[in-house]
């Protein structure tokens, strides 16, 4: 199934950490957005994050197997879940999966902060510019309807390095 998945990191080595995900992925990965710099959200006395958006498809996982998958390299990658919101080495989150909805408290989907979040829709927006949330509507209206001061909080740092 094909994915949309979310990446954040804002603790130690923060790009090795973005990295780590496309290279577990590999061909699996179908695109990869650029780097953005994104003030902290929800807790803000943090260091800023690396984000970024990927799509990836592989006919042989499913909304789960991405979740697990998601899990298993932030594991890797040493995170601690002290706080909500709070600082973490790596951040994964499944964001889409070819229009899959679930309510299940472990795997919402869409995933419930998308609309509310410019670090995942200008990514996102970068790598498919014809994006929809399901539910919510175009990715591009999404972002259009954010505050200007939340866009502009996210800042291009530089291509994602291969």
């Amino acid at each position: 199934m094909r994915a949309v998945l979310s990446l954040g990191s804002n603790l130690g080595d923060r790009l090795a950490y973005l990295k780590s995900v496309i290279g577990f992925f590999g061909p699996a990965v179908v695109a990869v957005s650029s780097v953005y710099e994104t003030k902290p959200w929800g807790v803000e006395d943090q260091p800023d994050f690396l984000n970024a958006v990927c799509i990836v498809d592989d006919p042989a996982r499913d909304e789960w197997a991405w979740l697990r998958a998601g899990q298993e390299l932030e594991r890797r990658a040493g995170r601690v879940r002290e706080l909500r919101w709070g600082p973490r080495t790596l951040d994964v989150d499944v964001v889409t999966v070819d229009g899959v909805r679930s309510d299940d408290p472990e795997l919402l989907l869409p995933h419930p902060g998308t609309p509310e979040r410019a670090s995942v829709l200008i990514p996102w927006l970068e790598i498919d510019p014809a994006a929809v949330l399901p539910g919510h509507g175009s990715v591009r209206d999404l972002l259009a309807a954010r505050p200007d001061s939340d866009r502009a909080s996210v800042r291009l740092l530089q291509p994602f390095p291969r």
